[in-house]
This record gives C-alpha cells, structure tokens and sequence, in this order.
C-alpha cells in the first residue's frame, strides 16, 4: 500500500466519522441545512454566551386554541426557568388564562420549575440549538 492508498483511506475513514444522522423534528431544520445551522448556532453563542439559543414552533396537533409566534427564534437567559420562559411567550402570543399553554422538549413536558441552562445542556439537538415545541389547550371551560 503505497502513501495516496493511505491518505485516501485516513480521509474516507474521517468523513464517516463525521457523518450525523439527524432526525428532523421542525420546519427550521427542514428550512435550512445543519452546517447552516451550526455556524450560525456558533455565532449567536460567541456573541452571547450567557444565552441559550431557543427555536420554538407551534404544535402540528395543536387545537387551533393558540395563534403561531411572529418570531421562532430566542435568545433565553441561562438562569431562567421553563415558566417564566412560558410567561414571556404568553405575553408574546396574547392569549387568554383560560387557555393553557404547554411545552415539549423533544416529546417530554418539563416542570415549569426547571432552569431552561440545565434543559440545554441535557437536550440540545446536535446543532446546538434547543428545540421546543408549543400547545395549546382550553382547560377551564
């Protein structure tokens, strides 16, 4: 095996290396590809590194009980928890109390008490974004 075999074999083994299967969970991804995603996820966190970088959309099951956002993406403090994140975006959104709101980090509901910085670091996608996904619901009449 000549020295350019040998080359060749050491670049093809690096490039499956770095092959990542990403599931696809939300129109953003659909929308942009993943070595978008990451250099711009790098960006956002070089520039502000105290903030986790937040895409949110609406439910594709959701009831209709909730309008969509005018923004997807967030810039959240690291020290703020689920439900003051749910205020703002209550307040964003203008929806009543009755309806009540509920977030979904890749198919789990968290405690309304938990930092958003801890849900990051365990559930942020390969591209460093933290993907949340929003619904709707009338639970008082």
């Amino acid at each position: 095996m000549n020295d350019n075999n040998l080359s060749e074999l050491l670049v093809n083994t690096e490039e499956e290396e770095n092959k990542v299967e990403e599931k696809i969970t939300h129109q953003y991804q659909r929308k942009f590809s993943l070595k978008h995603r990451i250099s711009e996820c790098k960006k956002i966190r070089e520039k502000y590194p105290d903030r986790i970088p937040v895409i949110i959309e609406k439910s594709s099951t959701n009831s209709g009980r909730i309008p969509d956002l005018d923004k997807h993406k967030f810039l959240v403090p690291s020290d703020i928890t689920i439900g003051q994140f749910m205020y703002v975006l209550r307040q964003r959104i203008k929806i009543p109390s009755k309806v009540g709101m509920f977030l979904f980090i890749n198919n789990k509901m968290l405690s309304t008490s938990t930092l958003i910085g801890g849900v990051y670091e365990e559930e942020k996608n390969i591209d460093d974004f933290l993907y949340i996904v929003f619904s709707g619901e009338n639970t008082f009449g």
